[in-house]
């Protein structure tokens, strides 16, 4: 599945969405900066950090021009990025990509390329350089041989004991309920005789959970589901114990040995969304996502996507879910007078949950706009047949997980994965909860399959078709739908057949 750089081509994504220019600073300074190495990282050892990590960046930078590539990588990469003035970031990350990538090192790349997320001033080109160098590494990191392997800990055995750390209280104390009922009524129905231990991840540091778990004899972990906590963990170099976590982090690649991580990421969708229309014919694409950051992150997956395909995003809006659908419509779609002016848009993609979306039609249709096609996340549709309600969504197409749109995926209920599980767990609680009740179902899937990766590649679960990136990142391959008389319906493969 063709994947895109967190982060690729944000700056312009934010050029369309916010007014204002980027401030340009003065070049990386390519000089031999006077003064010892040795005697830099000397001092190095005495100063404070913010001090100490400009040395240590001086002395890379006169190793690197005196040849010394393996000492001046040593040197980069003992510095504490964080600490660094904006301007000596940049300088610190060209370096490091550098080196790394001439010592065919493309974590080390990935972890120096990771301040494209920070929006950092730079001049084109160090952006340019920066991108180039991050997709090296991905590719280099998809290589056969190059991937996340099976944990030494697993090769080989049978999976029988797993220790499920989730919260139990605090905002996320819902979510993980959910998935955790529905690991337990699953791994009762697989009759497999796995042992589930759940511990209340808001007792315990990340240090002292691995610990219970191998008091526990646990053979992996299951959690954590804060995104900032899996964020830590994949910086890392490993993790003590093979570990499933329920989210993804913020990080550019997941560098952390032993750290798998799956979640229901809206910013898969969108990628998929951009494949979607691009090989529908669809060049010219107006966005609209909310003015929050869950927006921005996936509209930045979308805009990088379709870029990355050739496509172009001519008009991007983000609205707030508050106020009237009518004026995020009108800039979408160049509207002037009453009438849509469509000469550079020839799709809309949407991210919006129920009410809102339902609204955005209706709007088109007024602004003589009916025939625009709209693509959409799962997150339009709330899983109940409500056949009146949804009639305004006719026509709008979007991905979901089979477990939700059984007709349009498989051709019925009956011929979805783990179906004695779905008849049980699809009349608990309340509908919108279901997704989540299928992430917990493949959850427990996809720990009992870590001694075993190669059968997590392609793996259709309840939640889509899972494959395993080059940095331990599950992904979802999803299936299409097309809202009829009000419900999801099947449409035909990307752009075959005419089925636009």
């Amino acid at each position: 599945m063709k994947r895109s750089l967190r982060g690729l081509l944000a700056s312009a994504f934010a050029a369309l969405l916010i007014s204002g220019c980027a401030i340009q600073q003065p070049g990386v300074v390519d000089r031999v900066p006077d003064g010892d190495a040795g005697r830099l990282l000397s001092q190095a050892e005495q100063q404070g950090p913010e001090q100490a990590s400009l040395s240590r960046l001086e002395a890379a930078n006169i190793l690197a021009q005196q040849g010394q590539r393996e000492a001046a990588f040593d040197a980069a990469a003992a510095v504490e990025e964080g600490s660094l003035s904006e301007r000596d970031r940049v300088r610190w990350a060209l370096l490091f990509s550098e080196l790394a990538r001439a010592l065919d090192d493309p974590r080390a790349v990935l972890r120096a390329t990771q301040v494209l997320d920070d929006e950092l001033p730079m001049q084109g080109n160090e952006q340019q350089t920066l991108r180039e160098r991050a997709q090296w590494a991905r590719q280099a990191l998809d290589e056969p041989g190059r991937t996340q392997g099976t944990p030494a800990s697993l090769a080989g055995t049978e999976i029988r004991r797993i220790m499920v750390a989730l919260p139990q209280s605090g905002p996320l104390s819902s979510i993980a309920d959910t998935i955790s009922s529905a690991m337990r009524e699953h791994a009762s129905i697989r009759g497999q005789g796995v042992e589930l231990s759940f511990v209340d991840s808001t007792q315990y540091s990340m240090d002292e959970l691995y610990s219970r778990a191998e008091q526990m004899n646990a053979q992996l972990l299951v959690g954590p589901l804060d995104k900032e906590q899996v964020t830590r963990l994949e910086q890392q170099p490993s993790v003590p114990m093979p570990t499933l976590a329920l989210n993804y982090g913020n990080s550019a690649q997941n560098q952390a040995s032993g750290l798998f991580q799956y979640g229901l990421s809206a910013e898969d969708e969108a990628r998929q969304a951009a494949n979607r229309a691009y090989q529908d014919g669809h060049r010219q694409m107006a966005v609209m996502v909310p003015d929050n950051d869950w927006g921005r992150r996936v509209g930045e997956a979308f805009w990088n996507e379709f870029h990355a395909l050739g496509g172009e995003v001519s008009n991007a809006v983000r609205y707030n879910p508050s106020n009237d659908v009518s004026s995020a419509v009108q800039t979408a779609l160049n509207v002037s007078g009453d009438r849509a002016q469509l000469g550079n848009v020839d799709a809309l993609f949407l991210l919006a949950l129920p009410e809102y979306a339902r609204q955005v039609p209706p709007m088109m249709d007024f602004y003589y706009a009916p025939d625009l096609p709209i693509y959409a996340t799962s997150h339009l549709f709330e899983g109940t047949q409500e056949r009146r309600l949804n009639q305004d969504l006719n026509d709008v197409m979007f991905v979901d997980i089979p477990w939700q749109i059984p007709d349009a995926a498989v051709g019925g209920a009956e011929a979805l994965p783990f179906y004695s599980s779905y008849q049980a767990l699809q009349g608990e609680g309340d509908a919108s909860l279901f997704r989540l009740q299928a992430m917990g179902v493949d959850a427990y899937e996809l720990a009992t399959r870590l001694s075993d990766l190669s059968s997590i590649q392609g793996f259709n679960g309840s939640t889509g078709t899972l494959s395993l990136s080059g940095d331990g990142r599950i992904h979802r391959e999803l299936p299409w739908a097309r809202f009829q008389n009000g419900r999801p319906a099947p449409i035909l493969s990307p752009g075959l057949l005419g089925d636009q």
